[in-house]
């Protein structure tokens, strides 16, 4: 693998834009949905799952925090992978990655489009709809071509127009906590499905890896990837719990509501704090997208440096200092897949790869270790990656046959791609 040092783009990130790239990671539309499932699932103890889960992911996002404090160049998971096991499997990495951002793009651009025809109803006719997608698409590449200052403004606009309502619903929530909501930690509900809670609430911590992908163009990437990691997992945290009160307090119903955030909102503050809350989650949806498309670019950008994919992905816009061909390339196949709704079949593998991705990132740290690249220790010392790997095992086996056969065709894939761009260099040799 080429050395950081190689790459052209300028270090423009502060820990601020690496913590915006994490939060939106972390928090997209889902939560906006999941108290009514995860109040059905455990009751009063609800609040209490998301405590839970944010301790479980925690070992996760501590052995990232590590892995990050040892790289400074783009790539994240490739650069981790790569190092520790080869190249190939630095290319599976990236590969895996790109496709299941890929999906989750499609798929939150028709979520996007959904939410407008809330105050626009023409936009739910097929052919505004398609052209709606398409403005969408063109724009985030725009902002995301013209450069990281302007793309971190549009994300913090975007961010803050998505935990507005968050936060109300989280003072409100606040302002609720109560005996009653403590006990339910030392006697939840008969009916309580521990696991089917924690499956569902643990995925609302998932994302973050986006944060790791363009740490080359971070100003302190050493530094501040991990804070930026570790800020916005406390801050996802907190949220999601105080939110999660304020749905039960206000709700009395929650169990039955199709929009349980939404329906908050309304008895919070009525039509306007219904159509605060559905701003936020059209804010929620184009924040995780833009920050998708930033980081997910930069995938077939490092590719591209390390010889795996043309050396078009890895041209650098000489005015803006963005790999703009990477960009292009991103937008136009994810308007595809969302145009055309094949990103559908493609859904099933997003959890198991996420999931293998976290596993070899967390297994590469005891071979970093031993070759020598410098990493911040961890509180806890080895603990810990053991830790995040049996979290991580225990989620894969609550995965669906349908994801580890398209996983496996996906990772075939990969080898095919590999292999077709390792001829092709020795051809060029």
């Amino acid at each position: 693998m080429r050395a950081p040092a190689e790459e052209a783009l300028p270090r423009r990130l502060s820990v601020w834009a690496l913590w915006l790239l994490a939060i939106n990671g972390m928090i997209g539309a889902g939560i906006f949905g999941v108290p009514a499932e995860l109040q059905r699932l455990a009751g009063a103890a609800s609040p209490w799952m998301f405590v839970l889960c944010g301790l479980l992911i925690a070992p996760i996002v501590l052995s990232f925090a590590r892995l990050a404090s040892g790289f400074s160049g783009t790539g994240g998971p490739i650069l981790y992978v790569g190092t520790a096991f080869g190249a190939h499997a630095g290319f599976q990495a990236g590969w895996a990655y790109y496709v299941a951002r890929g999906t989750a793009y499609a798929a939150n651009l028709n979520l996007l489009v959904t939410t407008l025809a809330h105050w626009w109803p023409a936009a739910a006719g097929p052919a505004l709809r398609i052209g709606l997608m398409l403005v969408l698409s063109v724009a985030m590449a725009w902002v995301n071509v013209v450069g990281a200052r302007a793309a971190m403004g549009s994300l913090g606009v975007l961010t803050v127009l998505k935990l507005a309502p968050l936060v109300v619903l989280a003072l409100a929530g606040l302002a609720r906590l109560d005996a009653t909501v403590f006990a339910a930690a030392v006697t939840p509900p008969s009916t309580f499905d521990l696991g089917a809670a924690v499956l569902l609430a643990i995925y609302a911590y998932v994302g973050f890896e986006s944060t790791l992908v363009p740490a080359g163009e971070a100003r302190d990437p050493r530094r501040d990837v991990p804070r930026a990691l570790l800020w916005g997992l406390g801050v996802a945290a907190a949220l999601y719990a105080l939110v999660q009160v304020a749905a039960q307090s206000l709700l009395p119903g929650l169990v039955d509501s199709q929009r349980p955030l939404v329906d908050a909102g309304s008895a919070l503050a009525g039509g306007a704090g219904a159509a605060f809350v559905t701003l936020g989650i059209a804010a929620s949806v184009g924040g995780n997208m833009l920050g998708s498309m930033f980081s997910t670019a930069r995938i077939s950008y490092r590719l591209a440096l390390d010889g795996h994919l043309p050396a078009w992905f890895g041209r650098v816009d000489v005015r803006y200092g963005t790999p703009a061909n990477s960009v292009w390339f991103y937008g136009a196949a994810c308007f595809l897949l969302a145009a055309s709704g094949t990103f559908a079949w493609l859904a099933v593998l997003s959890v198991l790869v996420r999931l293998l991705l976290y596993a070899g990132c967390v297994a590469a740290l005891p071979r970093l270790r031993r070759a020598g690249v410098a990493m911040l220790p961890l509180p806890g010392g080895r603990a810990i990656p053991i830790l995040a790997l049996a979290v991580c095992a225990a989620l894969m086996t609550q995965v669906s046959l349908a994801a580890v056969a398209a996983t496996a065709a996906l990772l075939a894939v990969g080898s095919v791609l590999y292999s077709i761009a390792a001829w092709g260099r020795r051809d060029a040799l």
